[in-house]
């Protein structure tokens, strides 16, 4: 039988007897917005014979692996993270001998899944450990640490422990967990103070079951932790440890940019039935949502292109009643003619800007929804529309469902300022629609850029940004020459009110209770994040250049990224080794086994 346990560890034996899982702990770190997690599982083997045993763990997606031991009768078989190319060989021979490559599926929009398996001897014990580290994310105005939870099986020593530790201060912190009850309202205890927060979640048996008489747990869903910190500094908040930097910036209580925004929806026959109705669903509310300021319209394509006004326009009452009515008679049938869409997208915010239509200090933004391949060369498409976008608008793509071409989306939204998100093809993706263009409805500042001293800083991050939304945080790290008590900065940045805004300011670090070297593992993961995303539009030598680097960071930190694999060692005596990869969300996928994380050898 097959019981999940806690964050989705799964065990299999033949009995329900046979492999005893007697203690259980994720114990999780978090200081200034960096993550670091550890999962720890004991078992041990109570039958007279050999048992498998199968550790399974759904982690985020932007999470990065960084080490995993299995330790068996008190010797330990460590995880050796290597360059990916080199597992190629075996994993070519796994398929060819028809092995399944692809022993982990993709659980969700926000998990993905770790798993290996394990002979365990007749009364022998093993320990299984997993490390990974993220970068949390704020949006829209928080904070989201996720723990999965599913059990299946009642755990007699099992606990979440959390650890949150914020120089700037804490300014609010919630929980939210799914599967909540009045029972297991005790097993939490939440102890905060001005800087740090500590969340114990250790339910016992009798907390964990349905009822007295029967043996199952309650326990199945989503651990969540929501906060955010404080912001005092205008210039946003610096922390220097051991030679690297973290600076943080997220204004507030700004004035928005009105919007210039053109929603490109695919109503082609493959968007029949639920996709066109969810689409629509959302659009109804999206409608609802646009400010009076802001400037809009709509394009429907399938191997037709429809404008649903011949230029864009205010977002009065009247205009979004009727944009609404038009949305209700949106039918799918057709190809996909997405070039002719986006082209024509281009030149009516073109034309609306020589006409003088849109106001002079707004964003003008391209929202395209697609399930399906395009009608025309991708390769073509995207030189088509990068050149007529000309760097004047943002390109935001959403590609719906697993037969999209996720990667040519990607490549094109990154190409034009924007991003490129799936929406899966769940109850709730309406919701999603609407989550998204909540992200990017608030735009308070454009061409954002952070200067630092030059001779104090070395192998910088991203420090130019075309936009900054409301809610979210612009992060920058590096390195430095010197310790130092202040840190001279100026940000130039452009908003509603005001042509050009500078701000310049000596921000002091703060070393108090920060330990470590989450800083430099900071640094490096967010230079990985963004080289990564850089290599989608690079050209291929440039491309080659950026790839090379981020092998270089991720075999110097221990980074399972998409260009390393993590080989896991068993006994001699047992089946092959394994190797552990990073899936990506624009990799050639399956539908529903997308998450290529472990393939035997």
């Amino acid at each position: 039988f097959k019981t999940p346990l806690p964050g989705s560890f799964t065990f299999v034996s033949l009995s329900q007897n046979d492999i005893d899982i007697y203690s259980l702990n994720v114990d999780c770190k978090v200081t200034s917005r960096y993550a670091h997690t550890v999962i720890t599982s004991r078992v041990a083997n109570k039958a007279e014979e050999a048992r498998e045993a199968v550790f399974e763990v759904e982690l985020p997606k932007t999470a990065f692996i960084t080490n995993f031991s299995m330790t068996i009768d008190g010797k330990t078989y460590p995880g050796t993270i290597k360059e990916k190319a080199s597992a190629q060989e075996q994993y070519d021979t796994a398929v060819s001998r028809g092995q399944s490559a692809g022993l982990v599926k993709s659980t969700g929009r926000k998990l993905e899944q770790f798993r290996v398996s394990v002979n365990v001897a007749a009364s022998s014990k093993v320990t299984f450990e997993l490390i990974y580290e993220e970068l949390l994310k704020r949006k829209l105005g928080k904070y989201e640490l996720l723990i999965k939870v599913k059990p299946k099986q009642l755990v007699k020593h099992f606990q979440i422990d959390v650890h949150i530790f914020e120089p700037q201060g804490i300014s609010f912190l919630d929980t939210y967990i799914t599967f909540m009850t009045n029972e297991l309202n005790n097993a939490l205890t939440k102890v905060q103070n001005e800087t740090k927060a500590h969340i114990l979640f250790k339910p016992n048996i009798a907390q964990q079951q349905k009822s007295s008489a029967l043996e199952e747990t309650l326990l199945d869903g989503d651990f969540l932790i929501h906060y955010d910190v404080k912001r005092i500094a205008t210039a946003g908040d610096i922390e220097i440890v051991n030679g690297y930097f973290v600076h943080y910036f997220a204004p507030s209580q700004m004035p928005t940019f009105p919007k210039n925004v053109i929603f490109v929806i695919d109503r082609s026959g493959s968007m029949s039935g639920r996709k066109i109705e969810q689409t629509k669903n959302a659009l109804l509310k999206i409608l609802e949502d646009l400010s009076p300021e802001d400037h809009f319209n709509l394009i429907t394509f399938s191997s037709l292109v429809t404008e649903w006004r011949s230029s864009l326009l205010p977002a009065t009452e009247e205009n979004v009643e009727d944009a609404k009515n038009h949305v209700k008679t949106i039918r799918a049938r057709g190809g996909t003619d997405i070039n002719k869409a986006l082209l024509t997208s281009a030149s009516a915010l073109d034309k609306a800007i020589s006409a003088e239509l849109l106001p002079e200090r707004s964003v003008s933004m391209i929202i395209l929804l697609t399930d399906g391949q395009p009608t025309v060369d991708v390769e073509t498409i995207q030189k088509n529309i990068k050149m007529a976008i000309g760097g004047n608008y943002f390109l935001y793509c959403l590609g719906f469902g697993f037969d999209v071409s996720y990667k040519f989306l990607e490549k094109m939204a990154l190409d034009n300022g924007g991003v490129a998100r799936r929406i899966y093809e769940d109850s709730d993706a309406a919701l999603q629609l609407q989550g998204f263009y909540h992200e990017v409805a608030t735009p308070i500042l454009k061409e954002v850029e952070i200067q630092y001293p030059e001779d104090a800083v070395l192998e910088l991050t991203q420090n130019d940004f075309k936009l900054f939304f409301d809610g979210s945080e612009i992060i920058v790290a590096g390195k430095i020459n010197n310790e130092t008590e202040t840190f001279p900065l100026e940000i130039k940045a452009k908003t509603v009110r005001e042509a050009n805004v500078r701000e310049k300011e000596q921000v002091f670090q703060h070393q108090k209770y920060i330990f470590g070297n989450f800083i430099e593992r900071l640094w490096a993961y967010l230079t990985i994040q963004q080289l990564l995303e850089k290599s989608v539009s690079a050209e291929r030598e440039e491309q080659k250049s950026l790839e090379a680097r981020v092998l270089e960071l991720s075999l110097k930190h221990s980074f399972v990224t998409p260009l390393t694999s993590m080989v896991v060692t068993k006994p001699e005596d047992q089946q092959e080794d394994q190797v552990a990869n990073k899936p990506t969300e624009s990799g050639t996928l399956n539908t529903n086994k997308r998450a290529l994380c472990f393939l035997y050898l």
